[in-house]
């Protein structure tokens, strides 16, 4: 998308009062509050529109340059989980097996997982974030992106919040590496694997680790700089 610089009115919403907009923080906080990260997903179906939808809102994120540099393939095919699934436990068993180090075991201890990703396949959704290392124009045409890792950052935290406000439960998953994803998916050179996120509804037995609902307090982890007193 090309533009020369052609400014339009802001569509700006009446501005909330204070307490209007503390309010709507509090709700908003009280329901991300409630999200956690899931492995035991229902196969109940889950609308393609949902999706779209969710999908929609994470395509409205900040971007470096405006270049919206990433793409979301939506996976329901069986056949194609199947086989990612089986292409990222590969990955999984090196990983377990030494490649990543006795401290990141160690510290995954706590959580549970292990190479085993049968919610690849229980899951009625995956969605393949992938991020654009540079942009291809209709003329084959390369152009710069800028922030990418950023950009992308922020467009699947957009999704994930999406989707849960939609009642679905989510799984950030990072095989490493994931260029497994551009072969099944059929995906150009210019994109690389972001994240693969899990998407459906919470088994009815789904458990999370307690240690994963311990989050670090408030104070820890901000800073308020104000004014002076006079």
């Amino acid at each position: 998308m090309d533009f020369d610089y052609d400014p339009i009115p802001f569509a700006n919403k009446p501005q909330l009062t204070a307490a209007e907009g503390l309010a709507r923080s509090n709700q908003y906080l009280e329901n991300m509050s409630s999200r956690r990260t899931i492995r035991q997903f229902s196969d109940h179906p889950v609308p393609k529109e949902i999706i779209a939808t969710a999908v929609r809102a994470a395509g409205t994120a900040p971007s470096g340059a405006n270049h919206q540099p990433w793409h979301f393939v939506c996976i329901q095919d069986p056949n194609i989980k199947r086989e990612i699934r089986l292409a990222a436990e590969a990955e999984e068993r090196a990983f377990y097996e030494g490649k990543a180090g006795d401290s990141w075991l160690q510290d995954l201890g706590p959580l549970g997982t292990d190479a085993q990703k049968p919610f690849l396949e229980t899951a009625p959704w995956l969605i393949a974030i992938f991020a654009e290392r540079y942009g291809v124009d209709t003329y084959g045409k390369k152009r710069k992106n800028y922030y990418i890792s950023e950009s992308v950052g922020i467009a699947t935290g957009f999704l994930i919040s999406a989707l849960h406000t939609a009642g679905l439960a989510t799984l950030t998953h990072t095989p490493s590496p994931m260029k497994f994803l551009n072969r099944i998916l059929g995906r150009p050179s210019n994109e690389r694997p972001f994240v693969l996120m899990v998407v459906g509804y919470a088994a009815s037995d789904a458990q999370v680790p307690r240690a994963a609902t311990v989050k670090k307090p408030f104070g820890e982890i901000t800073t308020f700089v104000e004014p002076a007193s006079p």
